[in-house]
């Protein structure tokens, strides 16, 4: 179909790859060959006059007339399949699409059993492909167009929209034979006199840890640091250090009667809030809404309410 000498047919072709900012990734969406993409990209830029996409490093950007243009070409898209009676839908039983998610060691540990388990009884040939968050996703206006979702925490400035997964109290770990649990626990004073190993984030990055610590005016003793949350259970093994964890990442991975054990802390509840954080304009693409629901279906599961705050 054609409606003033262009072919309709490219408006579906630059939507998707204004979404994805990237060829690879639009040609996946839409289950067409690297060359057809390419050729229709040639095609939009003729027609625009404009680049659409340029490189950045080793990936690509919109252009700022690409970004003006997007919202204007979603919003035609929907207006056509309104007025043609097109069927917006994503068969999840069928696809085979690959969707691409970035998240801690720690989500992974919380996710990945329930996540594999509700796609393969709904979507089997759905796959995931998941990637650790990196220390400019929180800066980067690329992050929510590299990826269809990103899990991470709330409170720490990611862009984009959000909805909340699962909350999670931090505890303290240590080695089962520390001198110092003879009494059964730990006080505020030990925290101050032990050393501690400790979770890093990327530079200036405070967690709730830190904060607690601050609040009890409590500098603490750091002899390690590791990237993420997943390796303190090891790092601490026959040490005197203590280290800092959600609980549901102890729970999930401190066998019973194991060498490490759960210490319930002296500085009271401190909750961490994890949620999943997507660009606005993923809502266009029915791949996406299924997906996200598959997320608040999650969120229900670990007994938190979707879209809470």
């Amino acid at each position: 179909m054609t409606l003033g000498g262009t072919d309709l047919n490219l408006l579906l072709f630059l939507r998707v790859l204004l979404e994805e900012g990237n060829v690879t990734r639009a040609g996946a969406r839409l289950e067409v060959g690297q060359p057809a993409m390419s050729a229709a990209l040639a095609k939009l830029r003729r027609r625009f006059d404009d680049e659409l996409l340029v490189r950045a490093g080793r990936d690509y950007e919109l252009t700022p007339f690409a970004r003006d243009l997007l919202p204007e070409v979603q919003r035609a898209v929907r207006l056509i399949a309104r007025a043609l009676e097109l069927e917006d839908h994503f068969d999840a039983a069928t696809s085979e699409r690959t969707f691409r998610l970035a998240m801690s060691d720690y989500a992974i540990a919380v996710l990945h059993e329930p996540l594999v388990r509700l796609l393969r009884a709904t979507a089997p040939g759905v796959r995931l492909s998941i990637e650790r968050i990196g220390p400019k996703a929180r800066t980067s206006s690329r992050t929510l167009l590299e990826y269809d979702a990103l899990v991470a925490p709330l409170g720490f400035g990611f862009p984009g929209q959000r909805r909340m997964l699962w909350r999670d109290r931090m505890v303290l770990i240590a080695d089962r034979r520390h001198p110092r649990l003879a009494g059964g626990g730990l006080t505020l004073a030990d925290l101050a006199e032990l050393p501690h190993a400790v979770a890093t984030f990327g530079p200036g990055i405070l967690t709730p840890v830190d904060r607690v610590f601050g609040e009890h005016g409590i500098d603490r003793r750091i002899v390690l640091q590791v990237p993420g949350f997943l390796p303190l259970a090891f790092v601490i093994e026959g040490t005197e250090m203590l280290a800092v964890v959600p609980e549901r990442l102890a729970r999930l991975h401190l066998a019973p009667g194991g060498p490490i054990t759960v210490i319930e802390p002296p500085f009271g509840e401190v909750l961490l809030a994890e949620g999943y954080w997507y660009g606005r304009d993923r809502l266009a693409d029915p791949a996406h809404r299924w997906l996200f629901a598959r997320f608040d279906a999650l969120a229900a599961e670990l007994k938190v309410t979707p879209g809470s705050r």
